[in-house]
């Protein structure tokens, strides 16, 4: 069960759409500490910052993509992960270090090429958005 006490690695996203390369970044945060919280951005037909305007999914949409592409590897929503809505966040700012820390995960070609705006292409390509 999601322990909303226990240490918790935040990943915060559009997730437009959620793909394996979330996946694979999912799965090094929760080996960090057991559990992660999925935020999702609030950006359906509007702008998430610079070169971030296509967000053709909504948030029951994103929901259902991340259960889904997370159950398919043995992950279950309210055990290893929560996903919750947060507004369209496009700025991190803290004062000074409490308790946080603030790592930027390396990823190989096979995942560094995976492009959520590409996704969406062939998805327009095939009539699927």
């Amino acid at each position: 069960m999601f322990d909303w006490k226990k240490p918790t690695v935040q990943m915060l996203g559009r997730w437009q759409p959620w793909h394996e390369g979330h996946r694979a970044l999912f799965e090094r945060c929760v080996a960090k500490t057991g559990q992660v919280i999925i935020q999702v951005r609030d950006v359906q037909g509007a702008s998430g910052g610079t070169g971030q305007d296509d967000n053709p999914f909504d948030w029951d949409v994103v929901c259902s993509n991340i259960e889904k592409g997370l159950n398919e590897y043995g992950y279950k929503r309210g055990s290893e992960y929560e996903i919750m809505l947060v507004p369209n966040v496009v700025n991190i700012t803290y004062g000074r270090g409490v308790g946080y820390t603030f790592e930027e995960e390396v990823f190989d070609d096979s995942v560094n090429s995976i492009s959520a705006t590409k996704i969406r292409k062939k998805l327009r390509d095939e009539g699927k958005l």
